[in-house]
Formats: C-alpha cells, sequence, structure tokens
C-alpha cells in the first residue's frame, strides 16, 4: 500500500511538471505539482475506500491528475 501511494504521488508530480514544461497550464511549477499531487491523492484514497476508479493505480494517477489540472485551468480562466 505505501508503495503505491509513492507510486501514485510520483506519477502525478511527474505529470505537473510535464503539463507545466509543454506549457499545457501556465501556474508555475510548484502549484501544478501541488495540484496534480492533491488530485491523484483524493483519487487513491477513493480507490482504496470505495474501489472506484479507472483500472491500475498508474491509469489512476495520471487521469485524476489531469483532471485536477483542467479542473482548476477552467475555474480561475476567465
Amino acid at each position: 500500500m505505501h508503495v503505491t501511494l509513492f507510486g501514485t504521488l510520483l506519477i502525478a508530480g511527474i505529470v505537473g511538471y510535464i503539463s507545466e514544461r509543454s506549457g499545457f497550464t501556465h501556474n508555475g511549477y510548484l502549484p501544478s505539482v501541488f495540484i496534480c499531487v492533491g488530485g491523484a491523492l483524493a483519487l487513491y484514497l477513493l480507490r482504496v475506500m470505495f474501489g472506484i476508479g479507472f483500472g491500475s493505480h498508474g491509469i489512476n494517477a495520471i487521469v485524476s491528475s489531469i483532471g485536477a489540472l483542467v479542473i482548476v485551468l477552467f475555474h480561475w480562466k476567465k
């Protein structure tokens, strides 16, 4: 369980860094990583508690990280 959590947070951090590096977001590196880690952690906890997910833990981390970035991106965009 701890290895899965660490892997989820690592994948989420990489997705946040890549999204900022590629120009998908313009939040800054650290905020993008925090947003992705928060989204991935929320979906990880949903999977552990209720079994809700998209398949493997890696796919869950990628999808939830991108989803969190998109939600924040459209929330703050005027």
